[in-house]
């Protein structure tokens, strides 16, 4: 049986040449009805239950008492690590837009877009 690893906050670190092109992308975690994701750094060919280079952020996904989901992103971290020219997954643009830290994702725009055609028609 695999051993599953829960990333350190600080993360493991890069091996000394390490050259392979990093990748931010979310890891799930939780159980089956309650998923929660890390917002982790990764080698681009490791697969998604290795130890991260470095854990920027969490997202969980239920709503909480306020009907809010809650993100903690650490920006300052992020920020440098695209000065290093990671790669970001499609899902971690989109946060990453809603949070105001890029622009907002055009997927982000065509879901709203369907939301509010949705409840027009149901009105």
């Amino acid at each position: 049986m695999r051993r599953l690893y829960l990333n350190l906050a600080s993360g493991y670190g890069s091996p000394a040449g390490d050259t392979y092109p990093k990748v931010l992308r979310f890891i799930r975690y939780g159980c089956a009805n309650r998923a929660f994701y890390h917002l982790t750094l990764m080698n681009q060919k490791s697969q998604q239950k290795v130890r991260a280079v470095e854990q920027l952020g969490s997202y969980d996904t239920v709503h909480n008492n306020h009907s809010e989901k809650l993100v903690a992103l650490n920006l300052e971290r992020i920020q440098y690590w695209f000065t290093r020219d990671m790669k970001v997954t499609r899902p971690c643009l989109e946060v990453l837009g809603l949070a105001g830290f890029l622009p907002v994702h055009p997927r982000t725009y065509m879901r709203a877009w369907r939301q509010r055609r949705l409840t027009k028609y149901m009105e």
